[in-house]
């Protein structure tokens, strides 16, 4: 009969003695456990990962930096058999040389699979209009190479560089620099002159493009070129890191000869900053800069080019750091 206790099997038997109560443990269950650490507070979590393999590399480099090296936006292409031919001489770090179906074999052709082939550089043929894509509608004459975003350095790099070398810094700052030529040539002179790197601006100026690699004639591989938000603020750490700042310009009160006379001054921590093509050093970075020195001129030319400038005194430097 339904509801009948009594029947065998109705009541289910137990050893367990009657529970009076929880003793509070259901109600700490449901209390609440605060606010939810921050992932980086969490050990299991990668962002905490991460923080801490920054904490690690920031120590072993002696301290934090403003910033991590940085690239530039994308892969760049080199269009047209003589530019192709030319960045492959110079030892432009060309990472694939493309071909148009059907392109005719000349002799700039011909050089270009020699050299890809003892450089060990990847050769594609694509069809004529993948590679007019790939270039966004440059003239290629049927041949283009891509190059690599390139990798700025850290600008305490140059002077880590220095210090690993055993030697004083010497390093070249652009102020506005906007001809990419003539970045790759002050490259080209930094690394011949023994400078140990160059710094250039993050915004309007000109960056390591294609044509500034074929300018270096491939001493960007060799020279390292660091970015930097601010100029001025720039020059402040490496003044605070015990570097004499010079600015070249037209008017400045120190002569290049006045400076490699001084045996202490071009045998020290050196900055030498160079200012842009047509308007030299912009106010605030000549007010930074602890001397302005100009290059003595013969006749009427008032200045050089901003590459040329920055040779002579990057030759007149080491010329005297030789003669110690």
């Amino acid at each position: 009969m339904a509801g009948n206790s009594s029947r065998k099997g109705a009541i289910r038997k137990s050893n367990k003695k009657a529970s009076t109560g929880s003793g509070g443990k259901v109600r700490r269950g449901l209390e609440g456990r605060g606010p939810t650490p921050k992932a980086t507070d969490r050990e299991y979590h990668k962002a905490h990962k991460i923080a801490e393999a920054k904490k690690r590399a920031e120590k072993r480099s002696g301290g934090a930096r403003s910033g991590p090296r940085r690239k530039t936006g994308g892969d760049e292409w080199i269009a047209g058999r003589n530019p192709v031919v030319e960045a492959l001489r110079e030892r432009v770090p060309v990472t694939s040389v493309y071909v148009a179906e059907g392109a005719e074999r000349d002799g700039r052709l011909r050089e270009v699979f020699r050299l890809a082939a003892e450089h060990g550089i990847g050769l594609l043929e694509v069809s004529r209009g993948e590679l007019d894509r790939l270039t966004d509608g440059a003239v290629h004459q049927g041949l283009a190479a891509r190059i690599p975003a390139y990798e700025y350095a850290h600008p305490d790099d140059l002077l880590d560089a220095a210090d690993e070398a055993g030697e004083k810094p010497l390093v070249v700052m652009l102020d506005s620099i906007t001809d990419p030529r003539n970045l790759g040539a002050i490259v080209r002179s930094a690394a011949g002159f023994g400078a140990h790197g160059v710094v250039i601006p993050e915004r309007r100026a000109a960056s390591m493009t294609a044509a500034a690699w074929k300018t270096s004639a491939g001493a960007a591989a060799r020279c390292p070129v660091a970015q930097t938000v601010n100029l001025t603020r720039q020059i402040k750490a490496f003044q605070e890191a015990g570097c004499f700042v010079i600015g070249l310009a037209a008017d400045g009160d120190l002569t290049l000869p006045e400076l490699t006379a001084d045996a202490d001054l071009v045998g020290g921590p050196l900055v030498l900053v160079v200012g842009s093509e047509g308007e030299g050093l912009s106010r605030l970075v000549a007010e930074s800069c602890d001397r302005l020195m100009s290059i003595p001129m013969a006749g009427v030319l008032e200045s050089l080019n901003a590459g040329v400038a920055a040779s002579v005194a990057l030759y007149a430097v080491a010329e005297a750091r030789a003669r110690g």
